[in-house]
């Protein structure tokens, strides 16, 4: 396994390097995007019983209890309940993209070893190759044996980057797809409760300035 590292010159050591953060990126946004953690059920169950004062502040309650991003976001919600409908949820939508953002940390630098790996493989080749026809004379290249053997050195890191890019790439895609659909939940619940405070409007009347929970 050294020999095969080895052999790669440094452009093998940088694909190493890209493959353990990678692995320690994927560990961390596999911990940090577990579902009952961003997104958790006590609080979903607490808004859809939020139907009067105490309530309110037992939702309160468990949100700051949660410190989870729906938690953050539904307290937005609730500590502006008494504003117009639209300056809510405006203050709610640049809360909300906040906690996306940091639901997606982490995952430009998976996007980033995934376009480089291939890369930084192929360039290792050709690195590889050229050095190998540099040091070879005109008797060498006679020993087609010692030819085979110094091109398959050299594809060793168009193969690593290959084996780094690929898991790269399915957990990127992975993460990415569940951040959107984590998203998508956290604005339904929020949306939710923005009905619960806002009653429909009456005939004639700004429908900004009514609210059923205050």
């Amino acid at each position: 396994m050294l020999e095969f590292i080895q052999s790669g010159g440094p452009f093998m050591w940088l694909l190493i390097a890209a493959s353990v953060t990678s692995l320690a990126m994927i560990i961390e946004r596999t911990i940090g995007l577990r579902w009952r953690r961003v997104i958790p059920r006590a609080l979903e169950d607490a808004v859809e019983r939020c139907d009067s004062l105490d309530d309110v502040e037992r939702l309160r309650g468990a949100c700051q209890a949660s410190g989870s991003p729906l938690g953050r976001l539904l307290l937005r919600v609730i500590e502006r309940r008494h504003w117009p409908k639209a300056e809510n949820v405006d203050a709610l939508q640049t809360r909300a993209r906040k906690e996306v953002a940091g639901l997606e940390r982490g995952l430009v630098i998976i996007e980033v070893i995934v376009g480089s790996a291939p890369l930084l493989g192929l360039v290792g080749t050709l690195h590889g190759l050229i050095t190998l026809f540099g040091d070879f004379g005109e008797a060498s290249l006679g020993n087609n044996a010692v030819l085979a053997k110094g091109i398959s050195i050299a594809l060793n890191t168009t193969l690593t980057g290959l084996l780094v890019a690929i898991p790269s790439l399915i957990a990127w895609s992975y993460f990415t797809k569940k951040v959107d659909s984590m998203a998508i939940e956290m604005e339904t619940v929020c949306d939710l409760l923005l009905q619960r405070f806002y009653a429909p409007a009456e005939p004639g009347t700004d429908s900004d300035q009514s609210y059923s929970v205050n």
